[in-house]
């Protein structure tokens, strides 16, 4: 059993000082006032002054690819990639991560070769089995699945029946449309990704325009059956009002990365969990020209920041908008514990300090200026990660 004393304890409303917290097995056992705790036969967590936070929540980042892949044509042993990774998330804070893999088509422009399906397939299945022997953080798989790919329904309805699929999102990359609706940015980026001509490039739009897509009635039996099986629906770039009445009425239930901020907005006024990268608040815009995260923030119309494709941003996006824009603390921590937990249905367990809940917790310190870093990590009640930082 641990007990962790000196710190300033991050709750759902509030944050507390003077309070102690009490690790039992798998969880939180006990919350008190400093002092009231037997100390008796349980080994002393000094959070330092720090901030003792729930572990974040990451559901949507891609970050694997990169560790498995970090050359276009570079492809590491996976089973490496995913250890590796662990060990990064969480000293990043991150305790629970949705693995954001696409489900692509093959075609002769896949501009990143991880991508493949057999690649997917093959970190899929590592993933599951990570889960369950011997691992660092909790690895859930967000199935990211393009609307294009008509030849894999089958094999998408079958992970969801084998309960691999924990978050599925349904995408549409299709140029002139949603994340990539101004074609230009959209040309300078695939041409970042692959030696193109001009005539190329337009040969590609035009393809990509005019791929055959999933009906409707397929969508609905795919979404009917992951609800089934408690698999939350996203929807991804929303850029108007009448997608997302679309995507809301098969159950979607969150909207990833809207377009503007009228979209934003119109997905809250639906009831819909809205997703923005943490990347974005930290480069202060979207790299697509998009949303502006901290814009839709202040607007109140953001609930859920992830990292994207850079697991470090989730810790320190939550301080930049405290420290920066005077967002209130607590209501950042929100962005990326209880409010995606609440997201992907799982606000029960994990999320937020509580008693009962499962012992998923982070210390966090300031060093050089009040530069934040993660500096003690439990999981499941588990003391999985403990840094020191050398003072001279």
């Amino acid at each position: 059993m641990y007990l962790v004393s000196n710190g300033k304890l991050v709750l759902e409303d509030r944050i507390v000082d003077n309070y102690e917290l009490l690790i039992k097995d798998d969880r939180i056992d006990k919350i008190a006032p400093a002092g009231e705790i037997k100390k008796d036969g349980l080994e002393i967590i000094d959070a330092g002054g720090g901030y003792v936070s729930p572990g974040f929540i990451d559901m949507h980042s891609d970050y694997i690819e990169h560790m498995a892949s970090p050359r276009p044509t570079s492809i590491l042993d996976f089973k490496m990639a995913i250890r590796e990774v662990e060990k990064q998330l969480i000293n990043q804070g991150i305790t629970t991560m949705y693995h954001s893999l696409s489900l692509m088509k093959d075609s002769f422009f896949t501009p990143k070769k991880i991508r493949s399906s057999d690649n997917v397939k093959k970190l899929v299945q590592l993933i599951e089995e990570t889960n369950g022997n011997c691992n660092l953080i909790h690895h859930k798989f967000h199935a990211r699945y393009e609307i294009d790919n008509v030849d894999s329904v089958e094999y998408l309805i079958d992970y969801i029946k084998e309960n691999k699929i924990h978050l599925l999102s349904f995408m549409d990359h299709t140029p002139g449309q949603g994340q990539y609706r101004n074609l230009e940015i959209y040309k300078e980026t695939i041409k970042g990704y692959q030696d193109m001509s001009d005539k190329e490039v337009e040969k590609h739009i035009k393809e990509a325009q005019n791929k055959e897509k999933l009906d409707l009635d397929t969508i609905l039996t795919i979404t009917r059956i992951a609800g089934e099986y408690n698999v939350t629906i996203a929807s991804h770039d929303d850029d108007t009002v009448e997608k997302l009445d679309l995507v809301k009425s098969f159950g979607t239930s969150i909207s990833e990365f809207p377009i503007t901020i009228e979209v934003a907005k119109a997905a809250k006024a639906r009831d819909m969990f809205t997703v923005a990268g943490a990347p974005n608040v930290l480069l202060g815009g979207s790299h697509s020209g998009n949303l502006s995260a901290v814009e839709a923030i202040n607007e109140g119309c953001i609930d859920i920041l992830c990292s994207d494709y850079y697991p470090a941003s989730l810790l320190h996006a939550v301080f930049l908008l405290n420290k920066k824009y005077n967002k209130n603390l607590v209501d950042m921590f929100k962005l990326v514990t209880i409010n995606p937990a609440k997201a992907v249905g799982i606000d029960e367990e994990y999320g937020s300090i509580a008693e009962g809940k499962k012992g998923d917790i982070i210390i966090i310190k300031k060093v050089e200026e009040n530069f934040p870093v993660i500096t003690t990590a439990f999981v499941d009640g588990r003391l999985v990660s403990k840094l020191n930082y050398r003072r001279r």
